[in-house]
């Protein structure tokens, strides 16, 4: 693939999405009695005691100086009243996927670097969305809402800075960088936060006077050649200009496309609960049309008031892009999903199994020629007016506010 030019690479809009502290987070959130305390996952949750590595600390324990790959026992040793934990795999596997797939809701051009963070490139998606600090918070609330968990943001033209500055605020922080501040930006961040420079690097740089990323551009070739030789050289010098032409990489094929949200308060009331799945379908068929797929496997998704999630999934017996015939699968499989009286936390469906989008034939039946015209009515519609301009009659109810507004 061809490098994009240096204009290009500037006019981007890139944003690196971390979550804070994300295993701790994650059993906080799931037992809220230990919410203040400083929570240790990694070693026997018995003793505090084991032989095993610290894999995320809260920032309660951070104040005692534990980070991740810290040795358990030295943990205890700095903090022995703090709450060890086992790690739990299948607990942090599904908040990364959710939290994944909100990413995907304001872009297709996400790379996920890790379980907990993710490049965006939502240089296409400002029309829709907004500017890149709009988008940033439209994910933040969204992971609060939905994930009951923290982010923080960096937004910058290009990877490297964004990935600096979603580091600088935590927790919950969002830093953005405009293209014009990028050098006042570099001359403030300390020497050691420069992609590939290592201890010994950085005492170099320290004995060519250099502190600070942006201090880097100061130096003479001649000077950086003779103390990293040239590739390297070139490779800082570029960094310290802010320049980084890699592109976000996806390296992801899209398996489903779906859409959830979190309502402001719990929801006993299920016609609400319906109304709202309805509105959903609609906007999944919506963008399945957008991007020319059909899904056969349509998937329903609850989460109760006690963070219990289930899925129900069932297939159609042809591929479908349009609400007609998506719909009544998932009012039934939202059906079989809620088989409690307990308040209902979320509501999501989403669709896989694709195909291209299926052209109309002359055997198809008159129903679903229907369906496409009325679709393609409404595309036009929300194309023009946004897509709240309409809506169908039977959720035409205050929609609940949402953790994400795409």
């Amino acid at each position: 693939m061809a490098q994009p030019s240096e204009t290009e690479s500037t006019n981007r809009t890139i944003l690196h999405v971390d979550l804070d502290a994300f295993f701790a987070s994650v059993e906080i959130r799931d037992n809220p009695e230990l919410r203040g305390r400083p929570v240790v996952v990694g070693g026997d949750p018995k003793q505090g005691r084991g032989r095993g590595v610290v894999a995320a600390a809260s920032y309660e324990a951070r104040r005692y100086g534990i980070h991740s790959a810290m040795p358990v026992s030295q943990a205890y040793r700095r903090c022995p009243s703090a709450v060890f934990l086992r790690p739990r795999g299948s607990a942090y596997s599904e908040a990364s996927a959710a939290f994944m797939e909100i990413l995907r809701r304001y872009s297709d051009e996400v790379e996920a670097i890790s379980i907990d963070e993710a490049f965006v490139d939502v240089t296409a998606s400002e029309k829709l969305h907004g500017a890149g600090a709009a988008i940033a918070r439209k994910i933040k609330a969204a992971v609060a809402a939905e994930l009951g968990l923290s982010a923080s943001v960096g937004v910058a033209p290009v990877k490297f800075i964004a990935k600096i500055a979603s580091d600088l605020e935590k927790p919950d922080g969002l830093v953005v960088v405009a293209p014009a501040e990028v050098g006042s930006f570099l001359d403030r961040v300390p020497i050691e936060r420069l992609w590939g420079a290592g201890p010994r690097a950085v005492e170099r740089f320290r004995g060519l006077g250099v502190t600070t990323i942006g201090g880097v551009a100061r130096v003479s070739d001649e000077e950086l050649r003779s103390a990293f030789g040239e590739r390297s050289a070139e490779h800082f010098r570029r960094l310290a200009r802010g320049e980084d032409r890699r592109r976000v990489e996806t390296g992801h094929q899209r398996k489903s496309v779906g859409r959830e949200t979190t309502f402001l308060e719990d929801v006993a009331d299920r016609a609400r609960v319906e109304s709202t799945l309805l509105n959903l379908v609609e906007e999944v068929a919506r963008r399945l049309r957008r991007k020319s797929l059909a899904g056969r496997t349509v998937c329903v998704k609850l989460r109760t008031d006690d963070f219990r999630t289930v899925t129900r999934q069932s297939a159609l017996d042809h591929p479908a892009q349009t609400t007609e015939e998506i719909w009544p699968l998932a009012r039934d499989l939202l059906r079989r999903a809620d088989q409690t009286r307990r308040k209902i936390r979320l509501v999501g469906v989403s669709l896989s199994g694709f195909s291209e989008d299926p052209q109309m034939s002359l055997f198809d039946a008159p129903g679903r020629q229907a369906d496409q015209r009325i679709a393609a009515a409404l595309d036009a519609v929300a194309e023009r007016f946004g897509e709240s301009a309409i809506q169908r009659g039977r959720a035409r109810r205050p929609r609940p506010r949402e953790g994400d507004e795409s």
